[in-house]
């Protein structure tokens, strides 16, 4: 996942995978929250006042079966590097798979 938060803007876009533009948005909030889709499938999750509004990563999460701690991570990710690219990549627990 690619992750940029712009501190001006305070708004955060979370990439799924590479794409080169979306095919069309649906609002998870209409104000502060929105999925961008590219090849029919969910590709950007875009945050406004991130710092207020985790709990819609879990929404969007729910409604397009996408991994809510690997959003909520991400984003935190974001806000903790604030006007810089934050490359993430969340993979199985360890802890798990040793069992």
């Amino acid at each position: 996942m690619r992750v940029d938060y712009d501190s001006q803007a305070d708004a955060i876009d979370i990439e799924l995978f590479p794409f080169e533009h979306f095919e069309r948005q649906e609002p998870v909030h209409d104000t502060y929250c929105h999925v961008g889709f590219a090849k029919g499938v969910p590709a950007s999750v875009e945050l406004l006042t991130p710092a207020d509004h985790l709990d819609l990563l879990e929404v969007a999460a729910e409604r397009y079966d996408l991994d809510s701690q690997a959003l909520v991570a991400a984003a935190k990710a974001g806000l903790a590097a604030p006007d810089r690219v934050v490359e993430i990549e969340v993979g199985p627990s360890l802890v798990a798979s040793k069992a």
